[in-house]
């Protein structure tokens, strides 16, 4: 029997303390005291520690100033004067610790907040920091951090190309120094998360990501993909939600319902496995072939019926076309549990780049949307491991001067500092 699949809301959760001893104050009974509704009296005695009611509040973010009085001593002689070296910086002549450095990367890459807003907000609070100062150091920890990021020596995008199961997506992005688009890729792996910076949309990247591997590759019917799913390299799996995207576009015509429908039952069979505890098991694929299959059998009946009715330039005609092309890729998720019916996780992981594009609009260079790609790749991949990523980053900046293992430094292998 399927669960009944009505909403359920979970107990509030509350918000994680944001120190290890959080203030506390005490808040006495008001007097005079209200009297005992059975005896009258009113002289009443403390109770235990008293009932806590926890309120949070909104502290704004500061900077430390701090200063290192560096100790001067001479030789009694005279001859010698020598002064204590500076704490260790991330970059020479730079005031910037590793933690400023690391909130400038999230705000960008996560958060999509261009380094004029960030100007904006140092300025509101008492530091002006220069907007070319803070590209200089966003570029700067990008080339520290190339090890880890750089596509060409990226361990992180080579073990994306070790994964049996890969989605893969592309989006343009503006370069400021050519007229021509330029695209990021995104490569997403079991636990890390690759974006390639390429000035054209061929299919080199793909080629240069994947190579020879074999497995699944979860994309869109773009050709680029071609040379990445030929015989003995990876099995192509298409993305059902760009089929239904493009049926849904024709919704006005009343023969895009029964193709919507069917779409929608085939993502309640995937509902119902999540429900069920049983996804990516030999019990989801058989739950996909007694109710799935069926359904996209009745889907492809669909798009051949359509596309006699209409005219081969309509919306209708289109979508069905696209369904029939891409038949085989569509169907693929009914032969391999652990596949998802669309490419959907790796669309999401382009939004971060779509809402940089919105707010920055363009990268100034080939070597600088490398860099915005290098440091994507890293804080998209701290979030899918749970790592917070300017705890990784500030860690991991302060360490690649010393360490030269990077790949225990890499997003999914990284440990903290015992004393972070």
């Amino acid at each position: 029997m399927i669960p009944n699949r009505r909403k359920s809301y979970a107990a509030r959760t509350p918000l994680p303390a944001t120190s290890s001893t959080p203030r506390s104050s005490r808040c006495p009974y008001p007097s005079p005291r209200a009297r005992c509704t059975a005896c009258g009296s009113d002289a009443f005695k403390t109770v235990g520690n008293g009932t806590p009611s926890v309120i949070y509040d909104y502290v704004a973010p500061h900077f430390r100033r701090r200063i290192y009085r560096r100790e001067t001593v001479a030789c009694r002689c005279g001859s010698s004067i020598v002064t204590a070296p500076c704490p260790e910086k991330v970059f020479d002549r730079s005031q910037y610790t590793p933690g400023f450095v690391a909130y400038l990367i999230v705000a960008q890459c996560a958060d999509a907040i261009p380094l004029y807003r960030l100007e904006k907000q140092f300025a509101r609070v008492g530091v002006f920091v220069a907007r070319s100062t803070m590209t200089d150091l966003f570029h700067r920890a990008a080339e520290l951090l190339a090890p880890l990021s750089e596509p060409s020596i990226e361990q992180s995008i080579e073990r994306i190309g070790q994964s049996p199961i890969v989605s893969a997506d592309e989006t343009p992005i503006k370069m400021q120094s050519s007229t021509k688009r330029a695209f990021i890729w995104t490569f997403l792996g079991e636990q890390l998360v690759g974006y390639v910076f390429s000035t054209g949309r061929s299919g080199d990247t793909p080629v240069r990501v994947l190579g020879d591997s074999t497995g699944e590759l979860v994309a869109d019917l773009y050709t680029g993909y071609n040379k990445v799913t030929e015989p003995g390299r990876r099995n192509r799996a298409g993305c059902l939600a760009h089929a239904r995207r493009k049926i849904f576009d024709a919704k006005e015509n009343s023969d895009a319902l029964p193709a919507l429908e069917l779409i929608r039952d085939i993502y309640v069979v995937e509902h119902d496995a999540a429900t069920l505890n049983i996804v990516g098991t030999e019990a989801h694929l058989a739950l996909r072939r007694e109710r799935s299959r069926p359904l996209f059998a009745r889907l492809l009946l669909w798009a051949r019926a359509t596309r006699r009715r209409h005219s081969p330039k309509s919306l209708m005609s289109k979508a069905a076309g696209y369904l029939l092309r891409g038949r085989k890729p569509l169907s693929r998720f009914l032969h391999v549990a652990a596949l998802p019916p669309d490419n959907n996780r790796s669309e999401a992981a382009l939004r971060r780049v779509a809402l940089g594009r919105k707010n920055y609009l363009f990268v100034g260079n080939e070597d600088a949307g490398k860099n915005v790609a290098a440091l994507y790749s890293l804080v998209a991949s701290c979030e899918l491991n749970g790592i917070n990523p300017t705890a990784y980053l500030t860690d991991v900046m302060a360490k690649l001067s010393v360490e030269s293992d990077i790949d225990e430094l890499l997003p999914d292998r990284w440990r903290p500092s015992p004393d972070g």
